[in-house]
């Protein structure tokens, strides 16, 4: 059980609508509105073909979401407590209906729709909870958008939903599932036409005026600090792009001042993306990250393409630096590196943080080289906590403690804050140095101090502490298409081989002990794969980690 002082250091960030909030969320339940549902508008230019996920409908009623596969065999499995929550929410989002290759499995989608009404009564059961709530409403729109027509039984429930959602907002979570809430009532009340479809508009753009400038950051991050999170609100601006153009008859006036908003959001998020993602198109894994939630950066490119929006430069070599975000790119000689030196998230809001602070991830010629724990699992059990842990990234760990107070599934109690990053930069070197206070709270008052030193072949990381403290253990993690072997035991000296045949030299100093380690990677949500890391236990102020290639 958490102490009274972690609670305290939890409950202390929290804005009060977040603890108020969850008292009338449990205590209150609106009754279910059937009324008939308002005339469909019709829209007055073509919906553009919105990003598109992996399939998750693989057979006729047998699903696949998170690398796991289920059928849906009877009513009860809509909520089959044997099957963990998050496979259930992505069973009642309906993402299928606009992933790749959705219009051969339409037949299969009609039954899942009749399935769904039939089985699932108002506001009963984990479908009818906000958020898959808000993601099947905007689904099946975006579906009816791409020339199908939904069942007079659809649309019927689908303000039925929509009226239960509005009395359902996520007030006491904010953040993207507030997000989401306001955009399916933004997509229902411009689907429909009338007074009642006025009314969700009004309520679902409030929400959005208030929420971007506090969710999109000065340098187009997403405020969660995730980049698969920051990747699905992307997508979220998108489709209220493409749902402004699509119903551009509406209101045009109104929503003049909202479009031009979301040209230049949208715009500093593609950059935003382009920086935090691999040479191979895919996002680094910092805090709550897992490949294959979100669209892709090629598909949301293609989706801003077609959508009017200009191709996003490609990072260019040197230092790129996201300050309001806290993550710095340095890219030379075929070497690419992400620099977390950022908060764990928004001061209300680290649910989805890792205890990650100075952590970062490399690529080499295109290859994966560094790579952080990833996330394989939401939850609140030792494997969650193990992948938010700070000794699961490539960052020092001291007296065996996280760097952030990390605990259940999406809790931070005290936290690190890291000091604004001092960049020198000279004709051959860039230098980073940057220092937090997570291990203040312990006995020895620590100091976590790290330095970068990039040149065109050579990364050198300066670990320092100060306080005093027992032990302390740095890691780092190799992908798993890496060959590792130990050189050099004596001199703590490891090679690191690419598929390519290009060999990495890894050299630590001033360690106690040295030694390969086998553990896990989880690129993917249900996904682990074995790879190695490399640790070394030191007791003194400094390490230094040169890294050759």
């Amino acid at each position: 059980m958490p102490s009274l002082s972690t609670w305290f250091h939890t409950i202390r960030y929290l804005r009060p609508v977040q603890i108020y909030g969850r008292l009338w969320f449990k205590l209150y339940h609106p009754a279910t509105q059937l009324d008939p549902a308002p005339k469909v508008r019709p829209p007055s230019c073509v919906w553009v073909t919105p990003a598109k996920r992996r399939a998750s409908l693989i057979r006729s009623l047998t699903f696949r979401f998170l690398n796991e596969e289920h059928e849906l065999r009877d009513q009860y499995d809509w909520d089959n407590s044997n099957i963990e929550k998050l496979w259930r929410y992505n069973l009642h989002y309906f993402d299928d209906l606009n992933a790749e290759g959705a219009g051969s499995r339409a037949d299969w989608h009609q039954e899942i729709f009749k399935r769904w009404v039939d089985e699932n009564p108002p506001g009963q059961g984990s479908g009818w909870e906000p958020y898959p709530c808000s993601l099947r409403i905007v689904n099946w729109i975006k579906w009816s958008l791409s020339s199908h027509e939904l069942t007079q039984q659809c649309l019927q429930s689908l303000a039925v939903q929509t009226r239960w959602l509005s009395h359902r907002l996520e007030y006491h979570l904010l953040g993207n599932h507030l997000f989401a809430n306001a955009k399916a009532l933004i997509f229902s009340g411009m689907f429909f036409e009338g007074a009642e479809a006025q009314r969700w508009i009004d309520k679902g753009l409030a929400i959005l005026e208030s929420e971007l400038p506090e969710q999109i950051l000065k340098d187009g991050g997403h405020f969660e600090l995730s980049t698969m999170y920051h990747s699905i609100a992307l997508e979220d601006l998108l489709d209220i792009y493409n749902l402004l153009l699509t119903y551009s008859n509406v209101n045009p006036d109104k929503f003049l001042s909202l479009n031009n908003k979301l040209v230049i959001l949208i715009e500093s998020m593609q950059c935003w993306l382009n920086i935090m993602c691999h040479p191979d198109g895919e996002i680094g894994l910092f805090n709550d990250a897992a490949i294959g939630i979100a669209p892709s950066l090629s598909e949301l490119s293609r989706y801003a393409l077609d959508l009017g929006f200009q191709s996003s430069a490609e990072p260019v070599d040197g230092i790129t630096h996201l300050s309001a975000s806290g993550y710095i790119r340095v890219q030379s000689n075929g070497m690419v590196s992400l620099l977390d030196v950022a908060k764990v998230g928004p001061d209300y809001l680290p649910g989805h943080a890792h205890a990650d602070t100075f952590t970062f991830e490399s690529s080499l010629h295109g290859q994966r080289l560094f790579v952080n724990s990833g996330t394989s699992k939401y939850g609140n059990d030792s494997e969650r906590h193990r992948q938010r842990s700070t000794s699961a990234h490539n960052t020092i760990c001291i007296d065996g403690q996280d760097s952030s107070e990390i605990w259940a599934g999406f809790r931070v109690a005290r936290r690190a804050c890291p000091d604004k990053p001092v960049i020198n930069l000279t004709q051959d070197i860039i230098d980073i140095t940057c220092s937090h206070n997570g291990y203040t709270r312990l006995p020895g008052k620590c100091i976590h101090q790290r330095q970068w030193q990039f040149t065109d072949t050579q990364c050198v990381i300066m670990d320092n502490i100060t306080g005093s403290f027992i032990s302390a253990v740095a890691r780092f993690y190799i992908h798993p298409d890496i060959k590792v072997l130990e050189l050099d035991k004596m001199k703590a000296l490891f090679g690191l081989t690419l598929s390519s045949g290009h060999v990495v030299k890894v050299l630590i100093q001033g360690a106690d002990n040295c030694h390969l380690s086998h553990t896990s990677w989880h690129p993917e949500f249900g996904l682990s794969l074995q790879n190695i890391c490399i640790e070394a236990e030191f007791s003194t102020p400094d390490l230094t980690t040169s890294i050759s290639w």
